[in-house]
């Protein structure tokens, strides 16, 4: 009995460095996949669109908010800010209702709630429109848990138009790009090798 327990404290640590569930070093690893390779410079692909519709700028610590990302245009009106994401340095739900007490007695009661039901998310919506009919929408907003939201107090404001120009004319030079490149040329038979993950070659 002393043999076999004495075997059995032999060999337990070489069982933990044997491969868990079936994995070996020995097997590939996939890097690539739709002719795309992990690791490798975007400026090897020289027929692929840099970017989407709008492009984003990240500021920290500015006047009072953490951080935040301004949003412009490149295509219908190049460099137009068109959105704006800050997030408060405080936090706290006492700072939000200041908050809100303050956007009410400059612009109002707001025209939406957009929350939940559980008392996580907080957002209050303003809709502006202008003798021009620009549109402006303003949140304000209080996160208290939900993982898909910031957590804390954000404000954002944003043109909905604007934005949705930005889209239409960046999917117009999609297509149109597309179009000059696909002319009288044939789809290609389909190629399993990018289609599915491959390990380095």
């Amino acid at each position: 009995m002393k043999k076999i327990v004495f075997f059995s404290i032999l060999i337990s640590p070489l069982i933990l460095l044997l491969p868990l569930n079936g994995l070996s070093a020995e097997r590939e690893m996939p890097v690539q996949v739709g002719g795309f390779v992990l690791g490798s410079d975007v400026t090897d692909y020289p027929d692929i669109e840099y970017s989407n519709f709008l492009k984003e700028v990240v500021i920290y610590n500015w006047n009072g908010f953490a951080k935040g990302i301004i949003s412009y245009g490149i295509c219908d009106s190049p460099g137009e800010i068109v959105k704006i994401k800050l997030k408060y340095k405080n936090n706290t739900k006492r700072f939000f209702k200041t908050l809100l007490k303050k956007y009410k007695q400059k612009y109002g009661k707001p025209d939406e709630w957009k929350g939940d039901s559980f008392g996580i998310l907080h957002i209050w919506k303003w809709n502006f429109i202008n003798e021009n009919g620009k549109k402006i929408h303003l949140i304000l907003q209080h996160n208290t848990k939900n993982p898909n939201e910031n957590t804390g107090n954000m404000v954002k404001l944003y043109c909905p138009d604007q934005i949705v120009k930005e889209q239409i004319c960046f999917n117009k030079q999609c297509a149109s790009a597309l179009d000059q490149g696909t002319t009288d040329k044939k789809a290609p038979p389909l190629d399993w090798n990018l289609l599915i993950p491959q390990p380095d070659k």
